[in-house]
């Protein structure tokens, strides 16, 4: 598990409390997401940290749609941004990939109400195989063509192309969302040249070593060019949804909603 220093913590935790004031919410729950959750940050890896919220009761009770993010401007060290509760829970419905790797983050800021605890009981019987491989796919498919074509590439573009190809592995063997830890999805590689080589990449990595343009791993390329060429057609055979959970999201949002101004 990657470490958070207190004064780190303590910085964040100020961040999310003048979001509360200035934004007039209440935050639910809020964690670390991107590489430091992975388990393989940078030295100058940024904090990707990402919550949920709810406005006061009457916010909903308008004719008029408002925004239902919030963003604050990415500085050198923290990149800070949240969706509001309904605006999560009808992605969940969507078995939405980001929303389900937060709730499973090892390394979490906030957490009031039962709103992730109720989504992470929802989680299992709602994952969508298709959904979820299909997204995971996209972004292995778009870090590769962007970042991984050239004789020279940056080498820690490898983990975002590696990590969400092994997350279409994951789903393909056990139907389940795959585990947030790259050490655990990693072990989903055949040993040999490949996981060798993809070892001493992770240990670079971990050890503070920026991954500048370096000559393109051969055995990496290739093996990652036929994980993508095998998803895009295995991903159209998987289960397209779990079971509905409809009738559960209204009651949660307004027990969630409830709760979460009562504890003012």
């Amino acid at each position: 598990m990657t470490l958070i220093d207190s004064a780190m913590r303590t910085r964040i935790r100020q961040e999310l409390a003048r979001i509360e004031h200035e934004e007039n919410v209440r935050i639910l729950y809020a964690c670390e997401s991107g590489s430091r959750a992975w388990g393989f940050p940078s030295r100058d890896s940024d904090y990707d940290v990402r919550f949920l919220y709810v406005h006061e009761p009457d916010w909903y009770l308008s004719v008029f749609d408002r925004r239902d993010v919030i963003e604050r401007p990415i500085d050198d060290l923290l990149d800070v941004s949240g969706w509001d509760l309904r605006k999560a829970l009808r992605l969940f419905r969507k078995s939405n990939p980001p929303l389900l790797e937060w709730m499973q983050s090892p390394i979490v800021y906030v957490e009031r109400t039962e709103a992730a605890d109720e989504i992470r009981s929802l989680g299992g019987p709602a994952f969508s195989p298709k959904a979820c491989t299909f997204h995971y796919l996209h972004m292995a498919r778009g870090n590769y063509r962007d970042y991984l074509q050239g004789e020279y590439v940056k080498s820690k573009k490898y983990f975002y192309v590696l990590r969400p190809l092994l997350a279409c592995a994951w789903i393909e063997r056990f139907g389940e969302m795959p585990p947030m830890a790259f050490d655990t999805l990693k072990e989903l590689l055949p040993p040999g040249e490949l996981r060798t080589a993809v070892d001493r990449l992770l240990e670079r990595k971990k050890s503070g070593i920026e991954l500048k343009e370096e000559p393109r791993i051969e055995v990496v390329n290739q093996y990652l060019e036929n994980q993508i060429s095998y998803f895009e057609h295995a991903a159209a055979q998987m289960a397209s949804s779990g079971e509905p959970v409809d009738d559960r999201l209204d009651p949660l949002f307004r027990s969630v909603l409830r709760s979460a101004w009562e504890e003012r």
